[in-house]
């Protein structure tokens, strides 16, 4: 079967239509959930999301204790998306990603395609020459920070390809965020934060329209 046939594929038109439909949600409604498996869904988008070199250096924290969330607000400018929400998913990376990361990730690999480490030796060398040049030249942090940038926009289409609202928030203190969820103990350290539930009926922002630049401003053919 085709991949243009396969069951459940949208539409071209079906594509645009929901990416025309979402928006950030400022105000969601707090007494709708999220059932269980669309957001089941969300997370394996989240776990299906590309990376560089497929290294994945992430950690999702969903946060689910309204105790926890309620000490974040105050750390996220305090917008009311943070309580009000359905889910909030903190977007963290594995701070100086190491050798030791490939190795486990090239162990990883091996494991599941059931093949020898050693038929992996020349993309571990890669990887590893890759990251062996933190400090030299590259910020493997910002790296890594980029990362979960690609993430987040599959974790947006995802959401908006299920009916699901979600905003992207920079608004936060990262350090603040680190401190509230031990995340600076694990090794991982926060960059961005999506918040996703269902919007608020009196939300102004979900009948503004969309302002987009149009599609001869900004995208070039050569």
């Amino acid at each position: 079967m085709a991949v243009a046939e396969q069951a459940g594929v949208v539409t071209p038109g079906e594509l645009v239509q929901q990416l025309r439909w979402r928006y950030a949600t400022k105000k969601f409604d707090p007494a709708r959930k999220i059932p269980a498996d669309r957001w089941d869904a969300l997370e394996q988008a989240l776990v299906l999301s590309p990376s560089s070199f497929g290294l994945q250096p992430w950690k999702f924290i969903v946060v689910t204790d309204p105790a926890v969330r309620e000490r974040l607000r105050p750390a996220s400018w305090n917008q009311p998306q943070i309580t009000d929400a359905s889910h909030v998913v903190v977007f963290a990376h594995r701070k100086d990603v190491s050798v030791a990361d490939v190795e486990r990730y090239v162990r990883h690999i091996a494991a599941v395609r059931g093949i020898p480490e050693e038929s992996l030796e020349g993309y571990k060398q890669m990887m590893a020459g890759f990251v062996s040049r933190a400090g030299q030249g590259l910020d493997i942090n910002a790296w890594a920070a980029r990362q979960l940038y690609i993430a987040l926009g599959t974790f947006l289409t995802s959401a908006a390809l299920l009916g699901i609202d979600a905003c992207p928030m920079e608004g936060i203190d990262p350090k603040q965020y680190d401190e509230i969820l031990g995340l600076d103990a694990e090794g991982y350290r926060t960059v961005v934060v999506a918040t996703a539930g269902y919007r608020a009926e009196d939300d102004a922002y979900a009948t503004l329209a969309k302002v987009r630049y149009a599609s001869t401003e900004v995208v070039a053919h050569r």
